[in-house]
């Protein structure tokens, strides 16, 4: 594997004969893990200043925590136009333009004096922003890798646990000696980093190199040549016949011809390999795009678990602090309970990407065991009734929300999904799916609790949600074979037809793989 950019600078594309694994991309990576420390990682440090708009705004607590509700479903809700955009204008600068609407909404935000105005910059600005950084860096990081991409991507996504750690107590100190807004204008000018990550964001080409044949003539010149090395003057009279020596004067004359010729050119060898970008032919229309997927049954399934598992994914951290509390647990020990939660969630991730980087693997099993493992963490809370009871249910599910978390987006990438061709289309539909469940799961496990009187009600919930999850996520697979076998039967009734109109010495091993790699589906197997 060869790079085909001469000049070693993050403006050019990177040009690849095949996915690198590595080079620029562990530069992307290192973005990515910031990317991700300023975006989810803010979000989820946001808590910090829950009690102080209250009192600012003389709001109720519903209503402040819209704030965050709005910036979340806004992120992920406009997940396929910044998937038009990036594919439209590029990765790169889709990015740096959503670091420049992050610290925007939140250092305007500073100023602001109503919480409606709150409601429009962090919910609405930021959070569109929030979309355009963080989509477009995992879709190509994607792209950068193959065999490590669960890995890395793994690894990299550890960026909002370890930023949830950081944040959290250097904001509130910073928060006790200045105030809240300059506290929030402090966390806006950070978020400008998020335009520096953005411009590390190098795009990558890869273009196989591909084989192609040569025309008669120079067949029949090459094949001179070679026998020309060996000394035999003999010359080719028929392509289809094979290589006939003869001595008739007409042939004689067109030898000495092309000897006349060989004089004057190079010798070059039979096999010609040349890129396929070299081919002269009319460049393909980019598709922005491409609502293909909604057609495949296996994405509609995997499509319908994130839409349920979304449901699991935040209302614990938000209810486990007054589920202890309500246990009679110090706040002091409840606060431990969910940073133990953020410690386990870091070891999960990689974790999981570690055992998804073993050859060979079916990851899609890997996951839905995963899957279910949470489900049964999210079942446990409700049978803890004290403080190392909700410690080691916390600790299991921070370490099974992190193996899920850090791979059900980069699991879209394979070839039981949608494959790496479609992902970031996938991506921004996928994506896109999932801020039903994160508009509506808070609000729902909240109305339960009201109705109940009861934090136990919200974990139930989160349960039964992951419950359907993982019984649409064991649908994903099977989904996929059925709908290749269907792509492959006509195939093979054409094979079938052209196999009576071969002769009988006809050689077949490539017929055999064309019929084996139809529409993609070689590793269904």
């Amino acid at each position: 594997m060869t790079v085909k950019a001469t000049r070693m600078s993050c403006i050019t594309p990177n040009i690849y004969a095949e996915v690198p694994d590595g080079g620029w991309g562990w530069i992307v990576a290192f973005a990515f893990f910031f990317i991700e420390a300023l975006t989810y990682g803010i979000i989820k440090s946001f808590g910090v200043f829950f009690t102080d708009l209250v009192e600012n705004f003389d709001e109720t607590n519903s209503r402040i925590s819209w704030i965050i509700s709005i910036c979340v479903f806004v992120l992920t809700f406009t997940a396929p136009l910044s998937t038009v955009l990036s594919n439209r204008f590029g990765h790169r600068l889709i990015v740096m333009i959503g670091g420049v609407l992050i610290s925007t909404g939140m250092i305007a935000s500073s100023f602001a004096h109503t919480v409606v105005g709150m409601y429009l910059l962090i919910g609405i600005v930021s959070g569109f922003g929030y979309c355009l950084a963080f989509l477009p860096t995992v879709t190509i990081l994607s792209q950068y890798f193959d065999k490590k991409r669960s890995l890395v991507t793994a690894v990299a996504s550890t960026g909002e646990c370890f930023a949830v750690f950081s944040f959290a107590p250097a904001i509130t100190a910073f928060k006790e000696h200045f105030g809240w807004r300059r506290a929030l204008l402090f966390v806006g000018s950070l978020q400008l980093g998020i335009i520096a990550c953005g411009a590390l964001l190098r795009p990558i080409i890869v273009k196989a190199q591909e084989e192609v044949k040569v025309s008669p003539a120079e067949e029949q010149r090459e094949t001179k040549y070679m026998l020309e090395n060996e000394k035999t003057r003999t010359s080719i009279d028929s392509i289809d016949s094979g290589v006939e020596v003869t001595t008739s004067p007409s042939n004689k004359h067109r030898d000495a011809k092309l000897e006349l010729k060989s004089e004057e050119e190079p010798k070059e060898n039979t096999e010609v390999l040349i890129e396929a970008s070299s081919i002269p032919n009319k460049e393909p229309k980019i598709q922005l795009l491409d609502f293909s997927v909604m057609k495949d049954y296996s994405f509609i399934c995997y499509a319908l678990f994130g839409l349920f598992a979304t449901l699991g994914f935040f209302a614990p951290s938000l209810y486990i602090i007054p589920l202890s509390m309500s246990l009679g647990i110090d706040k002091d020990l409840s606060a431990y309970i969910l940073s133990a939660m953020a410690i386990a969630e870091v070891f999960g991730r990689i974790g999981a990407g570690w055992v998804l980087n073993k050859k060979p693997i079916r990851k899609i099993y890997i996951e839905l065991i995963c899957v279910i493992l949470l489900d049964i963490a999210l079942f446990a809370f409700p049978f803890a009734y004290e403080f190392w009871g909700l410690m080691m249910c916390s600790i299991f599910f921070g370490f099974m929300l992190g193996t899920v978390a850090g791979t059900h987006i980069p699991m879209l990438a394979e070839d039981d999904v949608v494959g790496i061709e479609k992902m970031s289309s996938a991506a921004g539909v996928y994506v896109s799916v999932q801020s039903l469940s994160g508009l509506a799961g808070p609000p729902l496990a909240g109305m339960l609790v009201d109705n109940t009187k009861n934090y136990r009600s919200a974990f139930y919930s989160c349960a039964v949600g992951m419950l359907l999850a993982a019984v649409f996520l064991s649908l994903v697979r099977p989904c996929k074979k059925m709908q290749c076998q269907r792509k492959k039967q006509p195939a093979d009734e054409t094979v079938s037809e052209f196999l009576h109109d071969v002769p009988d010495d006809f050689i077949e091993p490539d017929l055999g793989k064309r019929e084996d790699s139809v529409g993609g589906c070689d590793s269904m197997a």
